[in-house]
């Protein structure tokens, strides 16, 4: 292990957990509600809010004291807020209360995050594995034949989801010569994970991320930065659960373990 191996994992650990206690971040979601075109009321918020073609609608008046990000004043009357997956996505705030509109397959919903949330206020840290060398090991990407494939797995809420693959990376590690299924986020490699560990020592799935491949598909599996996903900080993420064939036979002793509490 060189130091500046061990130096940039701590790094990456630190903020890692420095993300999800964030004062907006996953430690603080609290709820995920999902909408319909008929106005309702969101459980803890003021207004009506529904969905319709273009994003989450709410109707409010000015003393409900919702703002939208980048307004001068509260909603008095009826806005329209585009999702996350929209290029001009809307967030709104409500005192501390951060409302953020979500899309999912063509379903919308309103995620709210609380720093007042018990699951942010009792965090204590993310244990994981000492940093070891041996569990970062080079990797070879092959993509699909066919692009934009998808698999059916469950998700963390029991929906069934499509997740999106291209292709298989290739490895050698603790002796075992194994092949992953991933997908691409942007130009890096993104999976999901189980192995002899999960829902023992660690999370039931953990997630991995990998440098974008150079032009013969040669990439670094770092196992050492396999992560806990959002599902393991709070109840309302929708997680997608690891694709068949991707849980490993043996322990991998590396990475991110589960979330400590106080």
């Amino acid at each position: 292990m060189t130091a500046t191996a061990a130096e940039d994992w701590k790094h990456w650990s630190d903020g890692r957990a420095a993300s999800v206690s964030a004062l907006h971040g996953q430690l603080a979601l609290t709820g995920t509600h999902w909408l319909e075109p008929e106005p309702v009321e969101v459980p803890g918020l003021p207004g009506l809010w529904w969905a319709d073609t273009e994003g989450v609608r709410v109707r409010a008046a000015a003393g409900d004291g919702i703002t939208v990000d980048g307004a001068d004043g509260p909603i008095d009357g009826e806005v329209l807020l585009r999702p996350d997956t929209d290029p001009a996505a809307a967030t709104a705030t409500l005192g501390d209360l951060l409302l953020v509109p979500i899309e999912r397959e063509g379903e919308l919903a309103l995620r709210v995050f609380d720093p007042a949330a018990p699951t942010r206020t009792g965090f204590a840290g993310i244990a994981a594995y000492p940093y070891a060398p041996e569990w970062a090991v080079p990797a070879v990407y092959t993509p699909f034949e066919e692009e934009g494939q998808t698999v059916l797995v469950p998700n963390a809420d029991g929906k069934d989801r499509p997740l999106a693959v291209t292709g298989r990376i290739e490895f050698t590690v603790a002796g075992e010569h194994s092949t992953l299924t991933v997908g691409r986020s942007g130009r890096n490699l993104t999976g999901v994970i189980a192995d002899a560990t999960s829902g023992i020592d660690t999370y039931r799935f953990r997630f991995i991320t990998l440098p974008a491949p150079d032009d013969e598909g040669r990439t670094v599996l770092d196992l050492n930065r396999a992560y806990l996903p959002p599902c393991a900080f709070a109840d309302h993420f929708i997680c997608p659960f690891p694709p068949p064939g991707n849980r490993l036979d043996f322990a991998v002793e590396a990475g991110e373990k589960q979330v400590l509490t106080r």
